[in-house]
């Protein structure tokens, strides 16, 4: 964590206390757990212990690291997590003064409520 780590989880199973097995978890700090950006920002570890002589089985560490985010690639991944947003400031708009029309070449030529009502009226025969 000092050296810049986001978060990190240490994990530490076998006989630590006695004859039965456990297990200790230490976190501290962010931590992932799912997706892909598992992939980008988890370092992991793991190491096994060969007890002593008198003592029979195995003590195994498991240690995880997550790298801060890096735009330059150095420290960390250049890929941003996805839950991190940026918030754009809005585009100044043109002051408008007076209102105005523009014409577009290839529109739908206007049609005339003089046309559209002859279009609904109703036809005779029914």
């Amino acid at each position: 964590m000092e050296s810049g780590a986001q978060g990190c989880e240490i994990i530490v199973s076998g006989k630590l206390r006695g004859q039965r097995a456990k297990s200790m978890k230490f976190v501290d700090g962010l931590m992932i757990h799912s997706g892909n950006p598992v992939n980008d920002y988890i370092q992991q570890a793991v190491r096994h212990v060969q007890l002593r002589q008198g003592v029979l089985g195995v003590l195994g560490i498991k240690v995880k690291i997550m790298l801060p985010h890096d735009p330059k690639g150095l420290m960390g991944p250049k890929m941003a997590l996805p839950d991190q947003i940026h918030i754009q400031e809005p585009k100044d708009e043109p002051v408008i003064n007076a209102p105005f029309s523009e014409h577009r070449p290839g529109a739908a030529a206007a049609i005339s409520s003089h046309e559209i009502s002859a279009r609904i009226a109703p036809q005779e025969g029914y």
